[in-house]
């Protein structure tokens, strides 16, 4: 005979008291209920009587959550980098650092722990003076405006041709100047000195004889003495000394000419004239000139000054320079 365990009759509402609602808090789980007595099959089981079910605890209601209050939007900020150690493994057999010695794999282009270059770039080679002058100055790849490169060069070239060829004596005439300013000016003596007239007592030669005391004396005005030259030379100055003396008593004693036509004739014949204008006063006066390949000088007296005018004109001393 087979015993059996009835279920008690207030075990069938557990499922609905388990129940929760959603917005609301879960309920308590319903005590378990004592086990009604044990019969035998066969004999009818007195129906126990019904109990009530377990009542749960009634909870204080939550209090109602306070109203926000209004926030002030906050400016973002960024998240700092967090910066993780990483480990090196310093079995790696390569080329060191040259930064910190550390050794790296041959295919590495920086160093694994500080980043420094391992194969730094050379520089590249600097440019010649000539490259630095336009348009030559540009680093270009290789037909890139090559030919446009080569007509303005060509351009510039034919034209610098031109000019100097057209401009030819001016441009000598220029550094030739230049170069009397920069260089250094020393005596040359003639070989051979002549004149239209003189004075019995007073010879041409004596204007060239170094000496101020002596002088040439001309018969008057238009009286002319030629300086020849053993080879031609660069005139860059004549310094005139005028009058029979630099001394003062002894200069106004004596008729001078206060003007001289000067006639330079170079090795090829041709002739250039510079007038000399002289200031009535004792003393040496200096006249710069200029003039290339001078091997005969020719000076006129004119304007003479101090005197009638027939009256003997002196003059003391001719100094030639040229460009040393």
């Amino acid at each position: 005979m087979s015993w059996l365990r009835r279920r008690p009759a207030g075990t069938e509402s557990e499922p609905a008291a388990d129940r929760r609602r959603p917005d609301g808090p879960a309920a308590e789980p319903a005590e378990p209920a004592e086990p009604g007595p044990v019969v035998p099959s066969g004999v009818a089981a007195e129906a126990p009587a019904p109990q009530p079910a377990p009542v749960a605890p009634a909870r204080p209601a939550p209090p109602a959550a306070a109203s926000p209050a209004p926030v002030l939007p906050a400016m973002p900020v960024a998240p700092r980098p967090v910066v993780r150690p990483l480990a090196v493994n310093d079995d790696v057999a390569g080329v060191p650092c040259p930064a910190c010695g550390t050794p790296n794999p041959p295919d590495r282009r920086f160093c694994r722990r500080c980043a420094t270059p391992l194969t730094p770039s050379t520089a590249a080679a600097p440019l010649p003076w000539w490259r630095t002058v336009w348009p030559f100055r540009r680093r270009t790849r290789a037909g890139s405006g090559r030919m446009v490169r080569f007509l303005v060069v060509l351009t510039v070239v034919l034209a610098l041709c031109a000019a100097g060829f057209l401009l030819l004596p001016a441009g000598r005439h220029l550094v030739q100047d230049t170069l009397d300013k920069l260089g250094k000016a020393k005596a040359v003596t003639p070989t051979r000195v002549q004149a239209s007239a003189e004075l019995p007592a007073h010879p041409v030669r004596q204007s060239t004889d170094g000496l101020s005391n002596r002088y040439w004396g001309a018969p008057g005005p238009g009286t002319s003495a030629t300086y020849t030259f053993g080879k031609p030379f660069r005139l860059v100055a004549v310094i005139v000394t005028n009058g029979a003396s630099p001394a003062p008593e002894e200069y106004a004693k004596q008729g001078r000419a206060l003007r001289i036509d000067m006639e330079v004739t170079d090795r090829d014949g041709a002739t250039v004239h510079k007038k000399l204008v002289l200031s009535d006063k004792p003393g040496p006066q200096t006249f710069p000139t200029g003039i290339s390949d001078a091997t005969t000088i020719r000076l006129t007296l004119e304007e003479p000054a101090g005197s009638a005018p027939q009256s003997p004109l002196a003059l003391a001393e001719v100094e030639f320079f040229q460009r040393s």
